[in-house]
């Protein structure tokens, strides 16, 4: 390899991002791995790890391109990649119905928070495992891993020696087993995942599950009813409070996890989230006035187990999740001389203390599941693994680079040189131009570079990352009213707690210094006594910081630039009571724990100054700027202190791609490689993607026009004397398309015949005589038939849901009156277009109609029936403009006669021209106030195709009469657009039959510009 290509490891890419999140990847960047160029590759890329070898251990540090031989493959996880994307393809065959409706519930698209793919997979692959391989339940295909393989790893062995070789990690498995056999193994899946992807959802989503079809099974141990989550911290145990189903900001309700009718099931339920602390053996001694007093003994397993489960405690195998599971490891045998650091031996004992702690609850009541989530499960130097080995049970998978190529965290950015395009050697291994070359006087005693050279040799490098932050902050402060004015933050991350000080000093013009004036109550010193001189006190001074960058120096009223204190915040995090300095650490932790957050006391810090990196909790997603001050050994170590700062502040995909936009995080000093990044010219202008978001919510002052709606679920069909009724003429039409590609028959059953895919390659065409003996063989009255007998079905099913004999009694009335509506809206309300009338028998036709007519028939109530009335939704039935605050990059535009203060518009067109026209109408008098449906989560539940899909209208007005007027606005008319206005017609008239928020209509408004005219006809 020449000079040139150790000096410039990779480049840039054009675009990161390359995947939508809410998709399996299907392509990846792949760097070459001998010139460092990189290039778009299809599929998706391999689960794998990269190493750092005793061959390579010094040439790491200069991190030049790594070699293929430093990379090893994840084969447990490629082998379930493929069979879980099988088992999802089959509609998830052999899983519990229970698990199917949380499943589809989850991969629904038009859900108003999707979930990402990453998160799907992790929860799919732990149901795989446990659902169908430990039950035993055979597949219609062949999976990768058989049954046969799955009951070795579950015993510790690898099922494929010769295929699964790996060079540095252990052989992969499924349980986690005890170095001392009187402990029983913990069956045990890792989840990677990269920070900012969604681990709290995805440990929600399994309490779900696990509670949800244990309450549908009672009796279904294999379903725990307790979970126990634990972390490494308090700031993390606090947030994960969120886990527990009765918790006022519980996920479940915020995600929409559960659908409501499984709600009930999820609160029998138990969460217990903890810290690793609270493992901690009791001592085998105590003081009692100075005298150790020897206690009986150690604990024993049950009592452990049920002095720290409390209310969990239970004779039943329970749940573990482990956030930040990589703390949890079980340590090999270290040689008493190892020289490891302080900071190794912490790790060591915390490692200890944690699965020590699970080897004792699970020999008293058995843990029946053991799941870490954690972005890095690798065993790290002191561990007495090798630095950077995978955790042999890691089941599934999504790195760094997959998040960074799905939008779902932001996009590093180095600085290039503008000849060549390529990172800049000096910027890019900072550490490595600071150490090299130093004189006698320029180093410590160990060979570590002073503070103060530290300083000097990288000034400029932070001046120019300052300069950079400098544009992001003032396009803040420019930015409009209701914009998004959370300053950026930069990182600085030192080797050491002397290298930290230093440059604290130097940015923030901080310094402690020794008071050495008396106090003001002492007496002139010739008038009293002699005594002894009081010690000095350290007291805070300021200074100028950062020469040209007033923006980080700090004065007393305005502490803008933070030191972690490392000591200081680990006592806080520990919850220790005997702790010293209490009231300082809890300080500092409630300060690092909101970085960024509007009204908390880390919200206007802009820049955090540490040692090492960060501690897990850290979750501020307004870093901007990264500052790395230290040797990096390994990748490993470069993802975790780059993921710090890789959290997005905004999840809304572009609507034109669906995508998520490109957000950025500028890094200098950290060496990573084989990671796709966006270079950045030196001086160069900000992009336009680091302008400021725009902040749409409810304006307090504007409370007369929150504007509130039922959260309708469903509908309550009661059918005492099965008589029913239906406007055809009001009914959506069904217009047949020329173009349409038929899928399936829909009365293939009945006729033997089946139209496959077609396809311009062979298989099924579209030949005049295959069509015409359809036609001849299929009769139109047979075709009305089967759709009344379908229809007749989903009635009586949702009338009587449980009872057969009433169902049976039902279709037998039902059935004529519904043929009779169907043959009307054959003759009146489908358009053939000159097609065949057998047409409507095709599957994309017929269950068109189905679903249409569905929703169109209602209950007689003129002649006796109880009128359709809504199922709202029993943990939230009222939704409010109250709710509303989002950030956002698209274009606002202020309103005066809204509950919210912007309208974020999609495009310049219908939306802006709708928003004109409505805030006309206000100050004309005729509207008192409108919102647009964004965010709202306004959404009209349809089944169509027999899937269920939810309709989101564009606008709810409120007219002077007091009138709740749905508005839809349609430029054209795409897939389901029948279905959804049929669907809308069915919500109106169950919500104005329940009456208690008013009068509501429907308006289509297929004309915008006459969007004025066609309101007035409601006034």
């Amino acid at each position: 390899m020449s000079e040139n290509q150790m000096q410039i490891p990779i480049q840039p890419v054009e675009n990161p991002i390359l995947c939508s999140p809410y998709k399996e990847p299907d392509q990846h960047w792949l760097y070459d791995t001998s010139t460092g160029i990189p290039s778009k590759n299809i599929g998706r890329r391999p689960a794998s790890y990269w190493f750092k070898t005793e061959r390579t251990g010094s040439a790491q540090l200069s991190l030049s391109l790594i070699a293929e031989e430093e990379r090893d493959d994840l084969p447990l996880v490629n082998a379930l990649r493929d069979d879980v994307r099988r088992w999802r393809n089959s509609g998830w065959e052999n899983a519990s119905e229970t698990t199917k409706k949380l499943l589809r519930h989850w991969w629904r698209e038009d859900r108003f928070r999707r979930m990402f793919f990453c998160q799907l997979e992790a929860v799919e692959t732990i149901i795989y495992l446990r659902e169908i391989l430990a039950q035993s339940r055979k597949t219609r295909w062949t999976p990768k891993l058989s049954l046969d393989d799955y009951n070795k790893l579950s015993a510790g062995e690898n099922p494929k020696p010769a295929e699964w070789v790996t060079q540095i990690a252990q052989h992969p498995k499924l349980v986690d087993i005890p170095n001392d056999p009187k402990f029983n193994p913990i069956p045990r899946y890792a989840c990677k995942m990269a920070t900012g992807s969604g681990k709290t959802v995805v440990m929600a989503m399994l309490i779900a599950w696990a509670f949800c079809n244990r309450g549908t099974k009672p009796g279904d141990a294999r379903y725990p009813r307790r979970v126990l989550v634990l972390c490494p911290n308090l700031t993390i145990k606090e947030r994960l409070s969120v886990l527990r189903p009765g918790d006022t900001h519980n996920y479940y309700d915020s995600f929409d996890i559960v659908p409501s009718s499984l709600r009930p099931e999820l609160a029998k339920g138990k969460v217990l989230v903890t810290n690793w602390h609270w493992l901690a053996p009791e001592p085998e001694t105590q003081n009692v006035g100075g005298v150790a007093i020897v206690k009986k003994g150690p604990e024993s397993p049950e009592a452990f187990a049920r002095n720290r489960l409390g209310d969990l405690w239970d004779d039943e195998p329970l749940m573990v999740l482990n956030d930040e599971g990589h703390h949890a490891y079980r340590p090999a045998r270290v040689s008493e001389d190892s020289n490891l650091t302080a900071e190794e031996k912490a790790d060591l004992e915390e490692a200890t203390v944690w699965v020590n702690g699970l080897d004792r609850i699970n020999t008293a009541c058995g843990i029946e599941l053991c799941v870490d989530l954690s972005a890095t499960p690798f065993y790290i130097h002191g561990s007495g693994y090798p630095e950077g080995s995978p955790f042999p049970w890691i089941v599934s998978d999504f790195s760094l680079v997959d998040a960074i190529e799905s939008g779902i965290t932001k996009i590093p950015r180095l600085p290039v040189m503008d000849n060549t395009g390529h990172p800049d050697p000096k910027y890019f291994k900072l550490w490595e131009h600071i150490t090299k070359d130093l004189r006698a006087g320029e180093k410590l005693n160990g060979g570590k570079p002073k503070p103060e050279v530290v300083y000097r040799k990288s000034q400029d490098a932070l001046l120019m990352l300052a300069g950079e932050w400098r544009e992001r902050f003032e396009l803040i402060q420019q930015s409009a009213p209701g914009q998004d004015r959370t300053p950026p933050v930069m990182i600085v991350v030192c080797d050491n707690t002397d290298i930290a000080e230093h440059y604290y000093r130097m940015i923030s013009g901080e310094e402690m210094v020794l008071s050495d004036m008396p106090d003001e109550d002492e007496e002139d010193e010739d008038e009293a006594p002699k005594r002894k001189k009081k010690k000095p006190k350290p007291q805070k001074q300021y200074g100028q910081g950062l020469p040209g960058f007033k923006e980080f120096w700090n004065e007393k009223e305005a502490e803008v630039t933070l030191r972690i204190d490392s000591n200081l915040l680990a006592q806080a995090e520990s919850e220790d009571p005997k702790s010293t300095k209490k009231d300082a650490a809890e300080e500092l932790r409630k300060i690092v724990a909101t970085v960024g957050k509007p009204g908390e006391p880390g919200e206007h810090i802009r820049c955090v100054v540490s040692v090492n990196m960060l501690s897990e909790g850290w979750d501020s997603n307004n870093v901007t700027h990264i500052l790395g001050l230290r040797a990096f050994r390994s990748q490993l170590l470069c993802e975790q202190v780059v993921g710090r700062g890789l959290r997005r502040m905004d999840y809304t995909p572009d609507p034109e791609t669906g995508l998520l936009t490109a957000e950025y995080v500028d890094i200098f000093g950290v060496p990573f490689s084989l990671i796709p990044f966006k270079g950045r010219e030196p001086g160069s202008a900000p992009p336009q993607d680091d302008r400021p978001k725009h902040e749409v919510m409810a304006v307090p002052e504007r409370k007369a026009f929150e504007i509130r709606f039922p959260v309708v679920e469903g509908y309550v069909v009661s059918l005492r004397k099965n008589l029913i009724r239906c406007d055809v003429e009001s009914v959506e039409p069904t217009v047949l398309n020329p173009w349409t590609t038929p899928t399936a028959a829909f009365l293939r059953a009945q006729v033997s015949y089946q139209i496959g895919q077609a396809s311009a390659f062979g298989g099924f065409g579209f030949e005049m005589a295959d069509r015409q003996a359809y036609y001849q063989s299929v009769h139109p009255q047979m075709i009305e038939f089967e759709i009344a007998r379908e229809i007749v079905r989903i009635l009586t099913d949702t009338a009587h849901p449980e009872k057969a004999k009433l169902r049976r009694e039902a279709r037998s009335t039902l059935f004529p009156q519904v043929l009779r509506i169907v043959q009307q809206y054959v003759r009146q309300r489908v358009v053939y277009n000159g097609l065949h009338p057998a047409e409507i028998g095709l599957q994309t036709y017929a269950d068109r109609i189905v679903g249409i007519l569905t929703s169109a028939i209602t209950p007689d109530d003129s002649k006796g029936e109880s009128p359709l009335l809504p199922r709202l939704n029993r943990y939230k039935p009222i939704g409010s403009t109250e709710n509303v605050h989002f950030k956002t990059v698209k274009p606002v535009q202020a309103t005066t006669a809204s509950h919210l203060n912007f309208v974020a518009c999609d495009t310049a067109s219908w939306e802006q021209a709708a928003m004109f026209q409505l805030e006309m109408l206000a100050k004309s008098g005729h509207v008192i106030c409108y919102v647009r449906n964004d965010h709202l989560e306004f959404s009209i539940p349809y089944e169509l195709f027999g899937n269920p899909y939810v309709y989101e209208p564009d606008f709810i007005i409120r007219l002077k009469n007091s009138l709740n007027l749905v508005l839809e606005i349609k430029g054209h008319e795409p897939d389901h657009t029948e279905a959804k206005h049929q669907a809308c017609r069915r919500w109106i008239e169950a919500v104005n039959n329940w009456g208690k928020l008013g009068k509501w209509d429907f308006l289509v408004c297929r004309e915008p510009q006459r969007l004025v005219e066609s309101i007035a006809r409601y006034l």
